[in-house]
């Protein structure tokens, strides 16, 4: 979450809200397990809504993007 919101006007109590509520998935699981992807989209659909150029970051590392394209149509 830091780096992809490296010198982008995200205040750090937002991103800490992002985490609380990744917590708060994992609390409300019954079996207190969350899987990474579900993780992941948790936190992706968080930024997309935040700053999208920090959801960009972040996406094309998750996904792993192999080229240009892919990153494109994200």
């Amino acid at each position: 979450l830091l780096k992809a919101c490296e010198k982008r006007p995200v205040a750090i109590h937002r991103l800490a809200g992002i985490v609380d509520e990744v917590e708060s998935a994992l609390l409300a699981e019954p079996d207190r397990e969350l899987s990474s992807t579900a993780i992941g989209e948790i936190v992706m659909n968080r930024l997309r809504e935040l700053d999208k150029i920090a959801y960009v970051r972040f996406a094309s590392v998750y996904r792993d993007f192999q080229d240009e394209e892919a990153f494109f149509n994200e």
